[in-house]
């Protein structure tokens, strides 16, 4: 009989038989009762190994503790203000193509502030700010050459402005320092001013009467430096952002005029510096 792999001859198979069995092997007998060995190999079905599909490996955010660092902590408050103020006072000057200029002025600025914080180095708050421009020039003369001068006397100009501002203020630590940090103020704010101006006197008086509005986006950046543990000098720069302004004028009671305008500015103003102190509750 002819299976597989040939036939065993009895003396043989008893042969095979008293020898161990090798364990990788099945002893199987016919009908005939000869033995024969088969491996365990022509039983096994061999599994073919899946290849693993590589998976994408999205790379992780760097963590750079920026704000890991508690600089102010939640649940203070803060308070403070920038008061600035300037004056100038004219008498017979003359610099490049002014000559004879006589006048006296004035700028006033006053801004308190208050604020929460609602979380770790974040606050929220109102701002308030009034502002103040006076101007009065008796004489005053541009000199271009002797085909072009031009001489104007009894200029007057004054403004007062008001200030309502929503703020939002992250502060961040320089280093691992607890004294000095950086802080960045977010501002919404609206903005209504009154003002005249007016040239000449008697009957050659000219006067406008001026009503404004104005609505400010931007940022207001600075350092902070704390002299104490519940007190700080601040100081930031203007606000950098864009501005809306609506102006409505009357000329000597009248004639009307109107101009709208809208400027955007994210240039650093070092004339425009403003330092205060502010206070942490």
């Amino acid at each position: 009989m002819l299976l597989m792999v040939g036939i065993l001859f009895p003396a043989r198979a008893e042969g095979i038989m008293n020898e161990p069995q090798p364990q990788d092997s099945i002893r199987m007998t016919d009908s005939t009762g000869h033995v024969y060995m088969i491996p365990l190999s022509a039983f096994v079905k061999k599994k073919h190994k899946k290849e693993k599909k590589k998976k994408f490996v999205r790379p992780q955010r760097i963590d750079r503790e920026i704000m890991k660092t508690v600089f102010i902590p939640k649940g203070q408050w803060l308070a403070g203000g920038t008061v600035s103020y300037s004056e100038h006072n004219e008498d017979n000057l003359n610099f490049l193509v002014l000559k004879d200029v006589d006048g006296l002025g004035y700028s006033f600025n006053v801004s308190p502030y208050a604020g929460y914080f609602f979380r770790d180095n974040m606050a929220a708050g109102l701002r308030l700010a009034y502002n103040r421009k006076h101007l009065d020039l008796s004489n005053f003369e541009l000199n271009l050459g002797e085909d072009f001068n031009i001489n104007l006397e009894n200029l007057y100009y004054l403004e007062h402005k008001y200030e309502a501002s929503g703020f939002l203020r992250t502060y961040m630590p320089i280093g691992k320092s607890k004294i000095f940090g950086l802080f960045n103020e977010v501002r919404l704010t609206y903005g209504y001013a009154e003002g005249k101006n007016s040239t000449g006197s008697g009957t050659e008086y000219d006067g406008t009467y001026e009503r404004s509005h104005n609505l400010q986006i931007g940022i207001a950046p600075g350092l902070t430096a704390f002299v104490t543990n519940w007190s700080a000098v601040e100081v930031s720069v203007g606000v950098m952002g864009y501005n809306f302004k609506w102006q409505d004028q009357k000329t000597n009671q009248i004639e009307h005029g109107k101009r709208n305008t809208c400027s955007g500015n994210f240039k650093i103003n070092l004339f425009a510096i403003n330092i205060g102190m502010t206070f942490f509750l």
